[in-house]
């Protein structure tokens, strides 16, 4: 390890290099970790990928595993919100066509054969909108299966860059925290280091 001129440890990089000037002899350390960040996705650019193709995200994070689960997720949203529409649709036909006080225009389309012509009118109502109400909650968890595929992928590019290794090691100290205008205390302050062998 280099002495360094301010009295601090120089960085232990290969890099480090001295020059000297008139005055005083300056420190030059290149940045090791900028390589490493430059090689990961932009957290914005994986948050636009997800909103164009949802999935895209998960596979520019290598999270390829993710993708079967966001289709799967969204497709069946989307296919049972398209089985509630179609149900309800029919409901309100039935519900139109049988009702006296409505013209007699058919104009939701023809009574579905497998809605009696007998059937009650406010067994009929309620049933639509049964299916109207459920359609619509459909339409949420689409939204917010959308929106947690997008928050996912951004959250994850964001935590890529963070060391996870077995190599980190924690120095907790405890100090007494004496301040003029404020109550006595004590200050617990954690900070995370890399071990070296």
């Amino acid at each position: 390890m280099q002495p360094s001129l301010t009295g601090f440890p120089a960085a232990s990089s290969s890099q480090t290099s001295f020059s000297a000037g008139k005055s005083a002899d300056v420190i030059s350390i290149a940045d090791t970790t900028a390589g490493d960040r430059d090689s990961l996705p932009s957290p914005k650019s994986v948050m636009y990928k997800s909103m164009i193709l949802p999935g895209w995200g998960q596979i520019t994070n290598r999270q390829i595993w993710k993708v079967p689960i966001v289709y799967g997720l969204l497709g069946g949203l989307v296919w049972y919100s398209i089985d509630l529409t179609k149900r309800y649709h029919d409901y309100r036909a039935a519900y139109y066509n049988l009702n006296s006080q409505t013209p007699d225009d058919q104009r939701f389309g023809p009574t579905p054969a497998y809605i009696p012509e007998s059937a009650n009118l406010e067994q009929l109502k309620t049933i639509r909108n049964s299916y109207r109400n459920r359609r619509d909650m459909v339409y949420i968890g689409i939204g917010l299966a959308y929106g947690l595929n997008i928050i996912d992928a951004y959250v994850f590019a964001h935590m890529r860059s963070f060391d996870v290794s077995e190599n980190l090691s924690m120095r907790p100290s405890i100090k007494p925290g004496i301040m003029a205008q404020a109550p006595v205390g004590v200050t617990l302050s954690i900070a995370l280091l890399k071990k070296t062998k």
